[in-house]
């Protein structure tokens, strides 16, 4: 599967031949999704700071992360097909609301809230404009 679309249209399979739409209503698969992610929380609980790419997991812990990753993932393009949210324009909506949010030259190297930020930024304008 390569794209949303496709994920989302082999999940409307999925649910239609088991006749399970009627149970797909998005309060029902938003706890479900709430659910995946508890099971994908527990695979990290107690392991301290974990390392990019998972080098202290087993095999099995990868594989077992993976699943429910997967899991998430049906869920929440689940969740939004039956909101009648198209998430990959949600996405991209949200993406360039972000690089708006979180200029590189104002937030590189930190991981201040925009709001701490904004408002340094702010001020300097502000002071620069005053003639300070």
């Amino acid at each position: 599967m390569d794209s949303l679309s496709e994920i989302k249209q082999r999940m409307r399979k999925f649910a239609t031949d088991r006749d399970w739409n009627k149970f797909h209503t998005p309060r029902n698969i938003l706890l479900a999704l709430v659910g995946e992610v508890g099971e994908l929380s527990e695979i990290f609980q107690w392991k301290n700071e974990v390392k990019e790419g998972l080098p202290s997991f087993s095999e099995e812990e990868k594989v077992h992360t993976g699943e429910e990753l997967a899991d998430v993932l049906l869920y929440l393009v689940r969740l939004a097909d039956r909101c009648d949210i198209d998430l990959s324009q949600a996405v991209e909506d949200k993406f360039a609301k972000n690089v708006a949010k979180y200029p590189a030259e104002l937030v590189k190297g930190s991981s201040k809230k925009y709001t701490e930020y904004r408002i340094n930024a702010d001020s300097k304008e502000n002071a620069s404009s005053n003639g300070e």
